[in-house]
């Protein structure tokens, strides 16, 4: 029933479209196919056949091959469709080919069918072209596509037409030779002519092209046909710099101009035209001619650019080195130069406008005219020998005004020789005042002689130390102090501060003889000496250059006394057996080879355990002046004693002994002499053996504890939770959470945290400390020692969500089912006191008839 309704509005539908068809007469008809497609569409058919050509008219050329496509769509039936190609000019209409009927062709165009100038080509199933190799003035014609039915329905169109027009060929193209030879930089002009017969619908375009050897044609502009402007893909920089243009003839004559010229562009060049119409808003190219301009050679700048620098030289140190670059070329060009020494050391540049970089003040290049270029080099050295050679750029300027490199070429090296003349002499080095003892003087001589060819030169001299060691130990050398070339000391690092005090000092007697003089010679002091003695002469950057340097042979200076010795004894006087008790020790001194008058100082180190980093107690000085040094505990600074009991005995003591007292003593005792006006000279140093302080305690020790609280990792401020003194006084701090903490005592040594009821804001890391008090057996009193603080640990507190549920849900439960009782029974009771209603007992029906008996 649906298919049979689904075809009756078909075949209204389809009468429509005839009804329509068959009313007001359409021009044409193409209008009829137009309206017959507009009014089916409007109507929404299901299938209605269409068959379209372009639309026209077609305008073609003469002699040109030529397409006509049909197309058939919205058809039913077999997949591939057939199709006929009719002609009709006035009012003949002409069978020309089809593609199921070979004897369909009428005689006419029997011929060019067989020949193949006329032939229809299948695209797809539903598309064919009519396709004419070459056109003709009589093709002109109104050409219909029809395709017989396959439709169960007769409905749409079956065949559509359109109008072909041919035109004569009136295309020339006739290009002018270009020049064949162009030097590199100039123009190259490519004039190309071309006429046609002007016609409405048909336009020109002009394309010049170049092929460079064996490489496929490349585009370097077109014109048209829209009267726009296209350059090529490697030639759109150059078009919009101005270095390549298009100038408009006359309508006949068109010419491209390429300028600045480069052996790039060297090829064939070709002037193709076209003529293209504009068919359903696409351009369609109906015709195309090529013509090859000429081939253009470009001469290279680099053929006629040559570079010279002059033969080879030999000059002596001091001289000035003349170097000339000679430059010829043909073309008119900018040049760059550059000198180069080696091949790649860059001595100076002269860019194009005359700027000088890349030099020194020694160096120095100018333009001796148009082609010539010279390098100066002043006061010559043995590292200015060498190749030079001369690096030239030439640039060619475009008629856009924009410069490029055309060519570079390096000169042929110059080899420059440099002979050297430096100052020969000898050195001598003595000793004219020798130390007996430590504190005298010391003086050394060095004495230049046989100095030649110094000329303007000048000597410097350094004065250099080495210990001697026994065996064969390698020993450093220490520089003590030098004589520049300008004559300024420069004392050495390490004896620096003897030098600006005075205590060793530089002169030099005469020209050639330089004298170093210990003012007071010390046993550091013995040792090698030598004298460097250097050669310096001006260099031509205006300072000095050091060119020679002899050394003299070593020079052992020795005090001709015996080495002094000092060595010291440390012994315990009273010995420390518990905290709080006093410790007293002696250091005496024995000396060997000392003078009288040797004053003797003293400093008393300790350290906690043996290899163990010492520290400073107690010291006195040369002048017994009594200094106490690092102590830890300022408060405890005057149970500290050190005096001096005899000629070379010191005696030292400490006061109430504490724990943190116990460890190793020693002293350090040097000898000192001092000459009247001058600072104290070190003349020997010795360091006792150790005593040792290690008692032991009872427990009469009590501990002051805290606990604190970091809430934030790393927190370097943790909070203060609770603390007991030593008395076992417990002060808490307050709290503003639920939770609570106490301390208890679990042993002498050992305490506990407790924390009660933990919440989430009890998280955190938790460390304690502990301040030891020490009571003293002698006198009862207590001292407090160093705090200690513990490690931290960390404390987590996690949520536990059924342990803390559970309860309240029981509770909830046992409500609920409580209440729910409740109700039920308050409900029955309620139903059945105050719900209650009074019952009749029914009159019975023997009582009814005895009373109507009655």
């Amino acid at each position: 029933m649906g298919k049979t309704r689904a075809l009756i509005l078909l075949c209204a539908a389809v009468a429509v479209c005839l009804r329509l068809v068959s009313g007001p007469p359409v021009s044409s008809d193409m209008g009829k196919t137009r309206a017959l497609i507009l009014l089916c569409a409007a109507v929404g058919l299901c299938h209605c056949r269409l068959v379209t050509v372009p639309t026209g008219p077609l305008l073609r050329v003469e002699g040109q091959p030529l397409s006509i496509r049909c197309d058939v769509s919205e058809y039913e039936g077999p997949r591939e469709q057939d199709f006929e190609w009719m002609v009709t000019r006035g009012m003949e209409t002409i069978k020309v080919i089809s593609t199921f009927d070979e004897r369909f062709s009428e005689r006419s165009f029997q011929d060019r069918i067989r020949s193949g100038d006329i032939s229809v080509s299948r695209l797809k199933d539903n598309a064919v072209e009519l396709r004419i190799q070459e056109a003709r003035i009589s093709d002109s014609a109104t050409y219909q596509c029809s395709t017989p039915s396959t439709d169960s329905v007769i409905s749409g169109n079956y065949k559509a037409a359109v109008q072909l027009k041919v035109v004569p060929n009136s295309l020339i193209v006739a290009p002018d030779a270009p020049n064949p030879v162009i030097r590199e930089g100039g123009s190259i002009r490519l004039l190309c002519n071309v006429s046609r017969n002007f016609l409405e619908g048909i336009y020109l375009s002009l394309t010049w092209s170049v092929k460079k050897g064996s490489s496929l044609l490349e585009d370097l502009l077109t014109f048209g046909p829209d009267m726009g402007v296209m350059a090529g893909d490697n030639y759109m920089r150059r078009y919009t710099d101005g270095g390549m243009r298009l100038e408009m003839g006359n309508g006949v004559s068109h010419s491209l101009v390429l300028s600045g010229a480069t052996p790039d562009d060297q090829g064939m060049y070709v002037c193709t035209a076209r003529l293209w119409t504009r068919e359903q808003g696409a351009w369609n190219r109906i015709q195309e001619k090529t013509m090859e301009m000429g081939e253009v050679t470009v001469t290279p700048t680099a053929n006629s650019l040559s570079v010279q620098v002059q033969d080879d030289s030999t000059l002596s140190t001091g001289e000035t080195l003349l170097l000339t670059c000679s430059v010829s070329a043909e073309a008119s060009m900018d040049l760059e130069v550059t000198w180069l020494m080696n091949g790649t050391r860059v001595l100076a540049h002269l860019s194009r406008d005359g700027v000088l970089t890349n030099t020194s003040d020694v160096v120095d290049v100018r333009r001796l005219g148009k082609w010539d270029f010279q390098l100066k080099v002043h006061s010559l050295e043995l590292s200015d020998a060498g190749l030079y050679a001369c690096k030239v750029s030439a640039w060619v300027q475009r008629d856009g005004g924009q410069w490029y490199r055309a060519t570079e070429k390096i000169s042929d090296p110059a080899r420059v020789h440099v002979i050297k003349h430096n100052p020969e002499y000898t050195a001598v080095l003595s000793s004219t005042v020798n130390a007996k003892f430590s504190g005298d003087p010391t003086e050394l001589e060095c004495k230049v002689m046989n100095v030649t060819n110094l000329r303007t030169g000048r000597l410097g001299v350094s004065w250099l130390y080495r210990d001697v060691q026994p065996g064969d130990t390698p020993v450093s050398t220490h520089t003590i102090a030098s004589l520049d070339e300008n004559g300024n000391l420069v004392p050495g690092k390490t004896y620096k501060s003897r030098v600006e005090a005075g205590l060793i000092t530089l002169t030099r007697t005469e020209p050639s003889t330089f004298k170093l003089r210990l003012l007071r010679t010390t046993e550091t002091d013995a040792g090698e000496y030598t004298c460097a003695v250097m050669a310096w002469v001006p260099s031509r950057h205006g300072n000095w250059k050091k060119v020679a340097e002899h050394v003299t042979p070593a020079h052992k200076v020795s005090f001709a006394n015996k080495r002094p010795v000092l060595s010291v004894v440390a012994r315990r006087l009273r010995e420390a057996t518990a905290a709080g008790s006093t410790f007293e020790m002696s250091c005496q001194a024995n000396i060997q080879n000392l003078p009288p008058g040797t004053a003797f100082s003293i400093l008393i180190l300790s350290e906690e355990g043996v290899g163990s980093p010492s520290r400073k107690l107690a010291s006195l000085g040369p002048e017994m002046v009594l200094q106490l040094e690092d102590s830890s505990e300022p408060g405890r600074r005057d149970g500290l004693m050190l005096v001096k009991t005899g000629k070379r005995e010191f005696q030292f003591r400490i006061q109430s002994v504490q724990v943190t007292d116990r460890g190793f003593y020693s002293c350090e005792m040097k000898a000192w002499t001092k000459q009247p006006g001058e600072d104290w000279v070190e003349m020997a140093k010795g360091v006792s053996n150790k005593v040792q302080i290690a008692f032991t305690h009872k427990d009469d020790v009590a501990y002051e504890m805290k606990w604190f609280l970091s809430r934030v990792r790393g927190l370097n401020s943790p909070s203060l939770l609770a603390s007991m003194d030593r008395w076992g006084v417990v002060h808490k701090a307050r709290r503003n959470d639920s939770s609570d903490c106490s301390l208890e005592r679990l042993g002498p040594k050992k305490f506990a945290l407790n924390i009660h009821s933990t919440q989430d804001s009890d998280a955190g890391e938790y460390h304690c400390t502990a301040t030891p008090w020490i009571q003293s057996t002698a006198t009862g009193a207590w001292s407090k020692a160093p705090e200690v603080s513990s490690q931290r640990v960390l404390l987590t507190v996690k949520f536990a969500f059924w342990d803390s549920m559970k309860l309240p849900l029981l509770y909830g439960i046992c409500a609920s089912v409580t209440v729910g009782v409740v109700s039920l029974v308050l409900g029955l009771v309620c139903a059945h006191c105050c719900c209650k209603t009074t019952t009749t007992t029914p009159r019975s029906r023997n009582k009814l008839m005895e009373l109507e008996m009655d």
